[in-house]
């Protein structure tokens, strides 16, 4: 591995590149729903390794936040809730309450994500530990998958065997504050997640979403229950069911691309708009982005003219490298792999072996 020191706009950065030749330039594929942003032209441009360790500390301790600020809240709804539980006896408000708290609680599993994520790579592990904010997601997934089990459970419970409640109107401000509360979370959540390109934390943020289709469910019950009409909860209560399944599979359909290291292709093309612009690189070849935890990780292969030397070929490995850095902000490493152009009359030194046979 060669690497380069070099200033921009008075800034250093440190620059690596794997130089070995052979074609196998990883299966890295990878996704995210990540906004270009050019507040990186406005922040100090450091990409030396100690760096890229603060900016993942950052973005960990931004999780972090979320999580313990979404705990505190969710913890405050539930309590409520309670109290109003212990009042009326309403049975649709305790399943509401036991999602929030189930809610609240996923923050263990990211927090543990967070945790290891900032733990640096060793020989085993040799890209880290982001991809534990993976596995977080497959557990918040499975959280909603089962919050969707209970609210169908509940739902089917209630319709065969209506109850009666008591304290309606209290019931029905407990329903607008767990409404409230997890929206704000969801939204909270879902926004950091985005910004920190965390698809755990935005999975949690839906997760949140449906606890607080939940909470609207109380509300019509205990409307309906004012009106007379008890089985306006468990219908309402299976209406709201079919809700979770829906963001069950888009928060789902989320952390299986981020597990299968899906991006979304307007990376890729903005990759390769910024690589194109680099003077020396002839054409842009295997391209590849891959997310581990909320960084991303690129390789690629650039043709450059054939005559050029060691030293000059690298150099413009350098460039590419550092057009990456910039039109891609998640990006924490760049590995490219310079390739001669065929010479005229010459052939292809990557073109492959023609075995004959008398």
């Amino acid at each position: 591995m060669a690497g380069t020191e070099h200033t921009h706009d008075g800034h250093a950065h440190r620059h690596e590149h794997t130089h070995a030749h052979g074609h196998g330039h990883g299966r890295d594929t990878g996704w995210s729903r990540v906004r270009h942003q050019v507040a990186h032209l406005v922040r100090p441009h450091a990409h030396e390794s100690a760096a890229k360790v603060d900016r993942a500390l950052e973005t960990s301790a931004r999780g972090m936040r979320a999580l313990w600020i979404s705990l505190a809240v969710l913890g405050a709804t539930a309590v409520a809730q309670a109290v109003v539980v212990v009042l009326s006896g309403s049975v649709a408000l305790l399943g509401d309450t036991v999602h929030n708290a189930a809610d609240a609680l996923t923050a263990v599993p990211l927090g543990v994500a967070f945790l290891l994520g900032r733990r640096a790579a060793t020989r085993r592990f040799t890209y880290g530990y982001g991809r534990a904010e993976d596995l977080a997601g497959i557990v918040i997934v499975l959280t909603i998958a089962a919050s969707a089990a209970f609210a169908a459970w509940s739902a089917v419970d209630r319709l065969l065997n209506p109850r009666e409640m008591s304290h309606l109107p209290a019931v029905a401000a407990a329903a607008v504050i767990g409404f409230a509360g997890n929206e704000w979370v969801a939204r909270y959540r879902i926004r950091t997640g985005r910004e920190i390109g965390s698809a755990a934390l935005v999975a949690d943020g839906l997760h949140a979403r449906t606890d607080g289709f939940t909470s609207l469910a109380v509300l019509l019950s205990a409307g309906g229950a004012a009106l007379g009409w008890r089985l306006a909860d468990p219908i309402v209560g299976l209406a709201i069911t079919a809700a979770i399944l829906l963001v069950l599979r888009d928060a789902a359909r989320e952390v299986f691309h981020r597990v299968m290291d899906a991006v979304d292709p307007a990376l890729m093309d903005a990759a390769e708009r910024s690589l194109h612009g680099v003077r020396g690189v002839r054409a842009v070849g295997e391209l590849r982005l891959r997310w581990i935890g909320h960084r991303l990780r690129a390789e690629v292969a650039v043709v450059v003219d054939g005559r050029l030397t060691v030293v000059e070929a690298h150099r413009v490995a350098v460039d590419a490298e550092h057009a990456l850095l910039h039109a891609l902000p998640r990006l924490s490493a760049a590995m490219v792999h310079a390739d001669p152009a065929p010479m005229p009359g010459t052939a292809d030194p990557h073109a492959p072996l023609m075995h004959h046979t008398a």
